[in-house]
This record gives C-alpha cells, sequence and structure tokens, in this order.
C-alpha cells in the first residue's frame, strides 16, 4: 500500500502561525519605528556641525596666521579649504558608519 505525503499547512495558515507572524511583524515595525522623522533630523544637524566645525576653526586660525605673519600667503583661505575638505570626510565618515549600521539591523531582522 503506497502512502501519500502528508502536506503540512504553512506556518501562517494555523492560528499560532497567524499569531506569531503578526506578533514578529509588530515587533519589527517597533524597532524600526525609533528611527523616524527626529532621528533623520539629528543625523543631518550632526553631519552638519561635522561640516562647520572644522570649517572655521580653519578660518579663525588663517586670520591669526594672517595677523600675525602677513607675507604673499593667505593663511585664510588655506586653512578653510583644508577645513572643508577635513570636515567634508567627517561627515562621510558618519554618513558611512550609520548606513553600515542600518545594513547590519536590516539583515539582523531579515534573519528573524
Amino acid at each position: 500500500m503506497i502512502e501519500e505525503p502528508k502536506i503540512l499547512p504553512k506556518s501562517g495558515s494555523t492560528l499560532a502561525g497567524q499569531v506569531g507572524t503578526k506578533a514578529a511583524r509588530k515587533l519589527k515595525a517597533r524597532r524600526s519605528s525609533s528611527r523616524g522623522v527626529w532621528f533623520g533630523l539629528g543625523m543631518m544637524g550632526l553631519i552638519g556641525w561635522s561640516v562647520t566645525v572644522p570649517t572655521l576653526l580653519g578660518a579663525g586660525i588663517g586670520l591669526w596666521l594672517d595677523q600675525h605673519d602677513p607675507g604673499g600667503r593667505s593663511w585664510t583661505l588655506a586653512l578653510l579649504v583644508a577645513g572643508l575638505m577635513i570636515g567634508c570626510l567627517n561627515a562621510w565618515h558618519w554618513v558611512s558608519k550609520e548606513d553600515r549600521a542600518m545594513r547590519e539591523e536590516q539583515e539582523d531582522h531579515d534573519d528573524e
């Protein structure tokens, strides 16, 4: 006598499976909702300040050097550009770090 293979219901078709799926979806929504609008605005502020502070410091040090050592070079312009470059590298660091963290979090949630 040949036995027919038993077809098991999908985990979502039983009541326990449906409850488990909905609970997992709710937990995922709660975790991902913590990074909302305020988080984005805070990150923009952090990136803005990480560019602004080195740029202004470079310009300030450049002005001080130009006043104390007047010469053919413009220390203000040179250090302003250097500060801007350092600030942009700093911002790039923060954005890539946050992007990496978001991807790892997404992979962790996808594995669940």
